[in-house]
């Protein structure tokens, strides 16, 4: 699971560069420039909850939330993204639900954070 989110990762990293330069440069959609801040930040966020997930002994919680980060954003940023080349949104409540489990996955990283500390 833990290559399967780094990829998903690596994949968002590169769809925030394509977003951020379509936002510069062929489309003046603000939504593009929220696509790609949302996809390069929580891309990186990604990454290093799997690096800190390594050896630490909350590594499950901190995969857990990875992964939660991980379909949070892909259902925010494939909403924001459907908006704008599509001209429609993905489905009902795309973003917000996607949102929601963004927020729930950064709160899990921090009760995974506070695990480890505990447990150290």
């Amino acid at each position: 699971m833990t290559y399967i989110l780094a990829i998903l990762a690596g994949l968002f990293g590169a769809a925030g560069v394509a977003a951020g330069a379509a936002a510069a440069h062929a489309s003046a959609d603000p939504r593009l420039a929220t696509l790609s801040q949302m996809l390069m930040v929580h891309a990186a966020a990604i990454l290093a909850l799997l690096g800190l997930g390594r050896g630490s002994p909350a590594a499950g919680v901190f995969v857990w939330a990875a992964g939660l980060m991980a379909g949070g954003i892909l259902l925010f940023a494939s909403d924001l993204a459907a908006r704008h080349f599509l001209g429609d949104r993905l489905f009902p409540l795309a973003a917000p639900v996607g949102g929601s489990l963004t927020i729930a996955s950064w709160l899990l990283a921090a009760g995974a954070a506070g695990l480890a500390f505990a447990r150290r």
